[in-house]
C-alpha cells in the first residue's frame, strides 16, 4: 500500500496551445509531492527540475494550512518560509528550496502547504500559455509523539441529505483514500462524494456527502472501509440525526 512518508515525483507539464492547433510541451518535476517532517524538525527542502527545452520561472510561496467546517483555508504567514520565492530554472537545471520554520510545532502536528507557480513569458499574437500551479503539503510534527484519533458516525438530516462525518481529535493528520460505505444487512454499496482532497487535519471534522435516499433508519450501522495513512479502517458506523 502507498504510504504518506515515501518521496514521490511529480511531473507538471505547461502546454502552450497555439491558434493552428498545434502544442509544445514543456515539463518540470516537483519531488517530494509530500513533505513530512521528523518530529522537532525545522527545516527541509523541495527539489524543482526543469526537464523541458526551454527556461521556466515560478513563484514559491508558503502559507499556513487549516481546514474549517470542511474547507480548505491558506493563510499567508510568517511561521513558515520558502527560499528562494522566485527561481528561473533553465532546461535541465535544477532548483532547490528550502524550507524553514521559523517557530517549532507545539503539542499538535503544524501543517502548510507551499504553492508554485509558473510565470509564464508575454504570448506571442494567437497564442495562449496555460500556468500550472502545485499545492505541496509539508506536516510538521512537535518533539512528542501524535497521532489521529478518529470517530465516524452517519448524519441523517431532515432535508433527506445524509453525510458520512468523521471527526479527529488526534494531533496529527489522517489522509483517507477508497472509502466504501455499505449496508451492513445485505452489502450494497453507497456512493460516497470523497471529494478532491483525502486529508482530515488534526483537530477538525469532514462531511462527506452520501448520495442514497434510502439510508437504514437512525438506530442502525453502515460498514466503513478505507485506507489510512499506514492502516486500514475497518469499522461499523452508527447512523444519527444530524445535529442541530
Amino acid at each position: 500500500m502507498e504510504k504518506q512518508r515515501i518521496a514521490a515525483t511529480i511531473v507538471a507539464t505547461f502546454f502552450l496551445i497555439c491558434a493552428a492547433g498545434s502544442a509544445q510541451a514543456q515539463s518540470i518535476t516537483v519531488l517530494p509531492v509530500s513533505i513530512q517532517m521528523l518530529p522537532g524538525q525545522q527545516a527541509t527542502t523541495l527539489t524543482i527540475i526543469n526537464q523541458g527545452s526551454v527556461e521556466n520561472a515560478v513563484q514559491i510561496r508558503a502559507f499556513t494550512w487549516t481546514q474549517v467546517n470542511g474547507e480548505e483555508q491558506l493563510t499567508a504567514s510568517d511561521d513558515v518560509l520558502a527560499s528562494p520565492p522566485l527561481a528561473t530554472i533553465a532546461p535541465g537545471a535544477t532548483q532547490v528550496v528550502r524550507v524553514v520554520l521559523r517557530n517549532p510545532a507545539a503539542g499538535k502536528e503544524a501543517t502548510y502547504r507551499i504553492l508554485l507557480d509558473q510565470i509564464p513569458p508575454a504570448a506571442a499574437p494567437g497564442t495562449v500559455r496555460i500556468a500550472l500551479r502545485l499545492s505541496i503539503p509539508v506536516f510538521a510534527p512537535p518533539p512528542v509523539r501524535v497521532a489521529p484519533h478518529l470517530a465516524f458516525r452517519v448524519e441523517k438530516s431532515a432535508s433527506g441529505q445524509s453525510y458520512l462525518v468523521a471527526d479527529n481529535t488526534g494531533t496529527a493528520h489522517e489522509m483517507l483514500r477508497d472509502m466504501q460505505l455499505t449496508t451492513t444487512g445485505d452489502g450494497a454499496k453507497l456512493n460516497v462524494r470523497s471529494g478532491p482532497s483525502p486529508y482530515l487535519l488534526a483537530g477538525t471534522t469532514r462531511r462527506w456527502a452520501i448520495a442514497s435516499d434510502s439510508l437504514p433508519a437512525t438506530g442502525n450501522s453502515l460498514h466503513l472501509t478505507a485506507h489510512g495513512v499506514d492502516h486500514d479502517i475497518v469499522e461499523d458506523v452508527p447512523i444519527v440525526v444530524e445535529r442541530p
